[in-house]
């Protein structure tokens, strides 16, 4: 069972890491729903947000740096294929 401490801590680092963590998902959702949309210039732009916002949660530890590397080949595959087919 946590010590105080460590769930005093736990809860604290939850807070901080929430919304950057909250904020790529939401990004990497637009990007995936203006793909499948076919708005192609709207989704480059959340692709680079989303890698953005990737980029700093693992820097800031909200993430592990290998979840976000896999987020972001995803997404870019994604957007890949998408101009492909146009």
């Amino acid at each position: 069972m946590p010590s105080k401490k460590s769930h005093r801590v736990s809860v604290r680092r939850n807070l901080q890491n929430a919304p950057l963590r909250t904020k790529a998902k939401n990004l990497i959702a637009s990007a995936r729903t203006a793909i499948e949309s076919d708005e192609l210039d709207s989704a480059q732009e959340f692709v680079q947000s989303a890698v953005s916002a990737l980029d700093r949660a693992a820097k800031k530890g909200a993430i592990h740096k290998s979840n976000a590397s896999r987020r972001k080949s995803r997404i870019m595959t994604q957007m890949a294929a998408a101009k492909k087919d146009k």
